[in-house]
């Protein structure tokens, strides 16, 4: 399998996820009740609330179909 790098709706997609989950995890620290993650320890939450989304959203602009290339 060959190693092609990674497109850039990708990294948009990732970084606009990235940008949410930190927003949400400001707003539940700051505004709301937390107890929603409360059984995790307080360290993991933000970083929880800022990656999985993030996760996600790389993983379905990678299933997406990809822009063809040229073979040059």
């Amino acid at each position: 399998m060959t190693n092609h790098p990674v497109e850039a709706k990708v990294k948009a997609a990732s970084t606009g996820a990235f940008l949410a989950g930190l927003a949400v995890a400001m707003l539940n620290a700051v505004v709301a009740d937390s107890s929603l993650l409360g059984p995790l320890p307080a360290w993991l939450q933000a970083p929880l609330l800022a990656l999985v989304p993030t996760a996600l959203a790389w993983l379905g602009g990678y299933q997406a179909r990809h822009t063809p290339r040229s073979i040059v």
